[in-house]
């Protein structure tokens, strides 16, 4: 197996393409249950994770098609999660939800990359709808557009 610091790009790409995983972080525990669930009704392997910390110490990053964060948690934000995947140049498609977002943070996900960003509440469809964007194939970093 490779080192994952020496992994490139494409590798995690590959990898995460054949596993479907759809990874979410998010520090609220009634949310995270809620998502996976909604995920596995939906069709899609789901894994959960308290922290972006958590996240990124399971090795998940590599395994991955999308990533649902919430913006705001202690530690690490899903906006500094992002920034590292993008500087470790691991590409999964982002989605972000949050209940305490502005214009700035939105237009900041955005241009680095994200496929959503959406405020909670939000619309179940709607989410899995940018889940499906996002894992179909010919969007940059795993999907389509969402």
């Amino acid at each position: 197996m490779i080192a994952a610091a020496n992994r490139p790009p494409i590798f995690s790409w590959v990898v995460a393409r054949e596993s479907g995983l759809v990874s979410i972080v998010d520090d609220d525990e009634l949310m995270r249950g809620a998502l996976q669930g909604l995920l596995r009704e939906a069709g899609f392997p789901a894994r959960a994770f308290v922290s972006a910390e958590a996240f990124l110490s399971s090795g998940a990053q590599h395994l991955s098609s999308c990533l649902i964060a919430d913006v705001s948690m202690p530690g690490m934000s899903g906006l500094d999660l992002q920034a590292r995947l993008n500087a470790e140049q691991i590409r999964i498609p982002v989605i972000f939800i949050t209940a305490h977002g502005d214009e700035r943070m939105r237009m900041q996900a955005l241009k680095a990359g994200a496929v959503a960003f959406l405020d909670k509440p939000f619309d179940d469809e709607v989410l899995l709808r940018s889940v499906r964007a996002a894992v179909e194939p010919g969007h940059p970093g795993g999907g389509g557009e969402a």
